[in-house]
C-alpha cells in the first residue's frame, strides 16, 4: 500500500501542468500512467502533419513558454520536444504503464482509495490519497460509431489515432468521416500525396452513411460509392467513469463535467479534474493553477487528516 497527499492519474498535457504546480507549493504527488510514455496521445497517435490548432501564446503550460523562434503554430514534433523539457525542468517523474483500475472514497478515514495495476508486473496495488486529480483526458479512448455492415468492409478501417501520413494511400479511394479540424486536415494530407478523397460532412444534402456492404458505402443521400479505404476522424472519449467511483457528480456519463466552465475542475471531497472542459491547452493551464492553488490553501487546515491518512 502506498499513501500520497496527491495521486494524479494520467500524463499527458493536463497531468504535467497539474503536477507542476503543485511543484510549485512544494506539495508532494504521484502521478500514474497506463501508456510507457509520458503525452501519448502527441507523441504515438497523432499524424504526422499535426500542428497545434491555436497560436503559441494559446498553447503554453503554465510557467514555460515556447523558444522565441518557434513558430506560431506548434508542430507535433516541436511541442512532443517541449513536453519533454517541462518534465525535465519540473522532475516530474511518472510511474508508467500503470492503470486504475477503480477509486472509491472512504469516508470513514476522509481518503480516496485507489487500485491500480501495474501492468509490467502483473500485479495490483492500493493507493490511499487524499485528494484524486482526474487528468487522463477527453481523448483516452477512439470514438468509432456505429454503422450497419462495417464489419463487412473489406478494405482498410482505421481510426485517426492510428493514421500517420497519406503515403500509403497513393491512387487509393479514401473516405474519410468526420469533419473537424482532424478531418480536414487528414482528407487534405491524402489528397496531396495522390488519394481519391472523399469526406462525410453532416449536411441536409449530403446526410449520413446509412450502411456499408463489402467495400460500397451507401448514403443516406441514396448514393452508392466503392472505397479502399476509410479513416474515421470521428474522435475520442473519456474512460474515467469505467474507473472513478462515487465521485459526488462531478463527471457526467460521458466522463465529462457537469458544472458548467469557470467551476467545472473541482468536485467534492477532495476530487478535481483538469483538461476535461474542452478549452484546449489554455483550459488545461488554468485548470491546473486553480487545482493547485485550491490544494494548497486546503491542506493546511486539514493537515492533521492526511498525518491520518498517510
Amino acid at each position: 500500500m502506498e499513501n500520497v497527499a496527491v495521486l494524479i492519474v494520467g500524463a499527458g498535457p493536463a497531468g504535467l501542468a497539474t503536477a507542476a504546480c503543485l511543484t510549485q507549493f512544494s506539495i508532494p504527488y504521484v502521478i500514474v500512467e497506463r501508456e510507457d510514455c509520458g503525452a501519448s496521445l502527441w507523441r504515438n497517435r497523432a499524424y504526422d502533419r499535426l500542428k497545434l490548432h491555436l497560436a503559441k501564446e494559446f498553447c503554453k503550460l503554465p510557467y514555460i513558454s515556447y523558444p522565441e523562434d518557434a513558430p506560431t503554430y506548434i508542430p507535433k514534433a516541436l511541442f512532443v520536444k517541449y513536453l519533454d523539457e517541462y518534465m525535465e525542468r519540473f522532475e516530474i517523474q511518472p510511474k508508467y504503464l500503470t492503470s486504475v483500475e477503480s477509486s472509491k472514497y472512504d469516508n470513514d478515514n476522509n481518503c480516496w482509495s485507489i487500485v491500480a495495476r501495474e501492468m509490467a508486473e502483473c500485479t495490483t496495488t492500493k493507493i490511499i490519497a487524499k485528494f484524486l486529480v482526474v487528468a487522463s483526458g477527453e481523448n483516452s479512448a477512439n470514438n468509432i460509431p456505429v454503422i450497419p455492415g462495417l464489419d463487412t468492409f473489406m478494405g482498410e478501417a482505421l481510426h485517426s489515432s492510428r493514421y500517420k501520413s497519406g503515403k500509403s494511400f497513393f491512387g487509393k479511394s479514401v473516405l474519410v468521416i468526420g469533419s473537424g479540424n482532424s478531418g480536414m486536415e487528414i482528407a487534405y494530407d491524402l489528397a496531396t500525396h495522390g488519394a481519391n478523397t472523399s469526406i462525410v460532412i453532416r449536411s441536409p444534402v449530403q446526410g449520413n452513411i446509412s450502411n456499408i456492404m463489402g467495400n460500397i458505402v451507401k448514403f443516406q443521400c441514396g448514393d452508392e460509392i466503392s472505397f479502399d479505404s476509410i479513416v474515421f476522424a470521428t474522435g475520442y472519449k473519456s474512460t474515467a467513469n469505467a474507473w472513478l467511483k462515487n465521485d459526488g457528480s462531478m463527471l457526467n456519463e460521458n466522463g465529462l463535467p457537469i458544472k458548467e466552465y469557470p467551476n467545472h475542475w473541482k468536485g467534492e471531497n477532495g476530487l478535481y479534474c483538469a483538461g476535461l472542459a474542452r478549452r484546449g491547452l489554455a483550459g488545461i493551464a488554468a485548470d491546473a493553477k486553480n487545482i493547485a492553488n485550491d490544494i494548497n490553501s486546503t491542506m493546511g487546515s486539514i493537515s492533521s487528516e492526511i498525518s491520518f491518512c498517510m
